[in-house]
C-alpha cells in the first residue's frame, strides 16, 4: 500500500511542477505586458462567460471579493474593462470587457497559443494524443 502512495505523491510532484513550468513558459510569451496573471485571468473569465457582478467574477475566479475589487478597478482605469448598472439589482454592477479588452485578451490568448502550437509541432502523433488526454483529465482536476 505504501508503494502506491509513494507512486502517487511522486506522481502529483512530477504533475504540479510541469503544470508550473509550462505556465511560466506560457507567460512569458505575452511579452512585457503590464497585466498580471490574476487580471489576465480575470478578463479570461469574462472574455468565456459574458458579463456577471464582481461576486460572482471573484467566486469563479476563487480569490476573495476585495482582491477582485481591486484587479476590476486597473482594468477599468487601464479602459480594459467597465462597469455598468445590473439590470434587476440596484446594489448591484455588472462588470465587462471594453471592445479594447476583449481585443487584449484576443491578443495575449493567440500569442501564447501560437507558441504552444510550434512546441506542439516538434511531438509526435502519440505524444499529441496522450497530451489531448492529459489535457481532458486536468481540466477535470482542475474544476472540482
Amino acid at each position: 500500500m505504501s508503494d502506491i502512495i509513494e507512486r502517487e505523491r511522486t506522481l502529483a510532484t512530477r504533475l504540479r511542477l510541469a503544470v508550473v513550468r509550462l505556465n511560466r513558459r506560457l507567460r512569458a510569451q505575452g511579452g512585457d505586458s503590464k497585466i498580471t496573471l490574476s487580471q489576465l485571468s480575470a478578463m479570461s473569465c469574462l472574455h468565456r462567460s459574458g458579463a456577471l457582478t464582481p461576486g460572482e467574477l471573484a467566486a469563479k475566479e476563487g480569490v476573495q471579493p476585495p482582491s477582485m475589487t481591486r484587479v476590476i478597478g486597473f482594468l477599468e482605469d487601464a479602459g480594459l474593462m467597465h462597469r455598468r448598472s445590473h439590470p434587476t439589482d440596484g446594489r448591484q454592477a455588472i462588470v465587462e470587457l471594453t471592445e479594447a479588452g476583449q481585443a487584449r485578451i484576443d491578443e495575449e490568448v493567440s500569442v501564447r497559443e501560437r507558441w504552444l502550437d510550434q512546441q506542439l509541432l516538434d511531438l509526435s502523433e502519440e505524444e499529441r494524443a496522450t497530451l489531448s488526454e492529459a489535457a481532458e483529465i486536468i481540466q477535470r482536476l482542475a474544476s472540482r
